[in-house]
């Protein structure tokens, strides 16, 4: 195993990596939506929170030497299942076809209050 991690996503809060890469895969630790400059939430709602999570797992991703379009499954939580259709647009800007299997859902409390959290399997 092989810990990765990058200063332009947020620090691990916690006892865990940003990503761990084994076998070929890359498990990215579920991203909230904390702009590492500021840490802080972005302004706005779900959908600039969503972005920013996206974000911060795309510069895990390149600090493994992938991309997106390496992302074979995403799981998804919200805070709230209304803003699953919110999302769901960012989510489709980012991502491009073939789509990387997902789960969404919606779960009681996020860390921190968050509206979204995001995490990510990658294969080389």
């Amino acid at each position: 195993m092989k810990a990765i991690a990058t200063e332009k996503a947020p620090a691990a809060i916690g006892p865990y990596s940003q990503a761990i890469e084994a076998n070929g895969f890359v498990y990215l630790s579920g991203q909230l939506p904390i702009d590492p400059a500021t840490g802080q939430f972005p302004e706005g709602g779900i959908k600039e929170q969503t972005r920013q999570s996206l974000l911060n797992a795309q510069a895990i991703l390149r600090e493994a030497g992938l991309e997106l379009k390496n992302v074979v499954k995403t799981t998804v939580l919200l805070s709230d299942i209304a803003n699953f259709g919110p999302m769901n647009e960012v989510y489709a800007e980012l991502f491009t076809a073939p789509f990387p299997a997902r789960s969404a859902f919606a779960v009681r409390d996020l860390p921190k209050g968050a509206l979204v959290e995001i995490e990510m399997i990658a294969a080389r």
